[in-house]
């Protein structure tokens, strides 16, 4: 529930959409019920055969009860309807502002399927909470009690039948059923959300599937999800279907008893019969508010299961962005990067990934980080980015803690390549755009043609994800948008990887020329072409094992010396 009390207090922002909700929903019910009354009265009284006029009130008041539910109705469905987009629209923002910060490292929690599913279905699931779960029960009691105080003036015993029907109706079932509904542990989010994983899955990995001959296996999968979401919506609905019907009888068994008490008051003169039928069709009329508690266990649970799996995700907000002081990094400077036995290890994971290393990297320097797969060097980057923490040891950027610096700051003072990068649907203009909407194209142009892809227009289409684009390609795009940003301190993961080596040395060469005053840090298999790095750091199983100048290290004959022997004897 205190996943629901956010979505709550989220809702109450627009308290007065909420406000008049539930007092246009209030008029229309008592409408409802002055609509009905009135009509049983007049049938009543018209069995008698008075004078025209003296049914021309009851008439002209039978009409106004009608304008005035059907106008009420409307406005209730009007202020109820644009108070959920509205509620919906602030859930939305308020969700993404949490999750926002989390990224990229929340998608090693969650699968790209399932939190697809949590941030658009479960947030349109709890559309259903104001509509269905929140003000209905309001109107329900206060539509009631009017109702009972207004009966209290016939029979007192009528009223207090009408009052345990609204227990019974409005309270006794609908809590029954949603204890019953809680024990059923629907768990139509959940498959819904492994839907969603398989067919993204299938769609991401179908080239995949399709060369190693799975797809069939995969297609199973995805079927066996969908029968299982399907199974568990067939569930739901027939518990619905279910609720409602009881819900029905247990008001028609009421309105049969106050039918029954009623002409055992008129029978005993208790009672004048001219009310009976007034009275009668107050009951039947009364419990057409109790309707919506039919299904309310099913949205409650519904809504309480969709905030807990919406809201499970951001629940590590505050310990990833929550600091009580931030210092801005210092604008258009190059800055000093720093590690003191920094410690990391990834979730569930036994094997330590950094191991207590240290190092430091002047302002301006450029500093090559190199060594096999797996001994660590991308997660470096990833403590400087920020997208992990830090098991133990401090991280100082420009003399700040990081922890002190905000992320979006953060990232504001990097040019960053990483070994994926994203590219958006669009064209390469808007891809490099990216870098700062201000750039004219002939900046656009020089960047392409730095990195030898002048051949692309800036109008030239990308799919998505850079579908029709090489491996290298992909890279020399990145590596133009990171020119672009025109940053001070360079993080670079496997730049040109997929480059040719002609084409590397020509990107290498505007690289360092931009950033010569500049702090840059490259992360590299390849141990060629680092002559000009002030700095080169070796590492291997999550330590630092050398350390030095390109000469340095070829003189001291160590672990770096032999690395570059082997490369030699393999590419020459």
């Amino acid at each position: 529930m205190k996943d629901l009390a956010i979505v709550i207090k989220l809702m109450m922002v627009e308290k007065k959409d909420v406000f008049l909700s539930i007092l246009l929903g209030f008029t229309a019910g008592i409408a409802a019920v002055g609509l009905f009354a009135s009509s049983g009265y007049l049938i009543s009284k018209a069995a008698l055969m008075p004078p025209i006029y003296a049914l021309t009130v009851m008439i002209a008041l039978l009409k106004l009860f009608g304008f005035a539910r059907a106008l009420s109705r409307y406005g209730e469905r009007y202020f109820s309807h644009r108070a959920t987009f509205t509620i919906l629209s602030n859930l939305r923002v308020s969700f993404y502002e949490k999750l926002e910060p989390l990224a990229p490292g929340i998608f090693q929690k969650y699968r790209s399927g399932d939190l697809l599913s949590r941030i658009v279905g479960d947030v349109e699931s709890l559309q259903n909470f104001f509509l269905r779960v929140f003000y209905p029960p309001i109107v329900l009691v206060i539509v009631f009690l009017s109702t009972i105080f207004f009966l209290s003036f016939y029979s007192v015993y009528i009223a207090l039948v009408i009052f345990l029907g609204l227990l019974l109706t409005g309270f006794i079932v609908p809590a029954i059923f949603a204890w019953k509904q809680r024990k059923l542990l629907s768990k139509v989010r959940e498959q819904r959300g492994e839907l969603s994983t398989e067919v993204t899955e299938l769609l991401y990995g179908f080239r995949d599937l399709k060369i190693y001959q799975k797809l069939a296996g995969k297609e199973e999968q995805l079927v066996k999800a969908a029968d299982s979401y399907l199974k568990e919506q067939e569930r739901e609905g027939v518990q619905a279907m279910f609720n409602q019907s009881v819900n029905s009888f247990a008001s028609l068994f009421v309105s049969w008893m106050v039918l029954a008490l009623g002409a055992f008051l008129v029978v005993e003169g208790d009672l004048n019969g001219l009310f009976l039928a007034m009275l009668v069709m107050i009951s039947l009329t009364v419990f057409e508010n109790a309707t919506p508690m039919a299904v309310f266990p099913n949205h409650l649970e519904d809504s309480r299961r969709a905030a807990k799996r919406l809201y499970s995700v951001v629940k590590d907000e505050k310990k990833v962005n929550g600091t009580d002081s931030l210092e801005p990094l210092p604008f258009g400077k190059a800055l000093d990067v720093e590690l003191e036995k920094v410690s990391f290890t990834f979730p569930d994971e036994p094997r330590i990934t950094l191991n207590e290393i240290s190092l430091r990297l002047s302002a301006g320097s450029k500093t090559a980080i190199v060594g096999p797969s797996g001994s660590g060097k991308s997660t470096v980057l990833q403590l400087l980015l920020k997208i992990q923490e830090a098991d133990s040891g401090s991280v100082r950027i420009g003399g700040i803690p990081i922890s002190q610096i905000e992320q979006e700051n953060l990232w504001e003072s990097m040019n960053v390549v990483l070994q994926e990068n994203h590219f958006f649907y669009g064209s390469i203009r808007d891809n490099l755009l990216l870098a700062g909407e201000e750039l004219e194209d002939t900046a656009l142009l020089s960047a392409l043609a730095k990195v030898r892809l002048d051949y692309f227009a800036l109008e030239d289409q990308v799919l998505e994800k850079g579908e029709n684009l090489s491996g290298g390609e992909k890279q020399r795009l990145a590596i133009a948008r990171a020119m672009l940003k025109g940053s001070r301190l360079w993080l670079l993961d496997e730049p040109t990887s997929s480059v040719d080596v002609l084409t590397e040395k020509t990107i290498f060469h505007h690289l360092f020329e931009q950033a010569k005053d500049d702090t840059l840090v490259l992360v590299s298999h390849r141990l060629t072409g680092l002559e000009k790095m002030d700095q080169i750091i070796v590492m291997e199983q999550g330590r630092i094992v050398e350390s030095g100048s390109y000469t340095e290290l070829m003189e001291r004959k160590g672990y770096f010396y032999e690395m570059k022997q082997i490369e030699k004897s393999v590419f020459m």
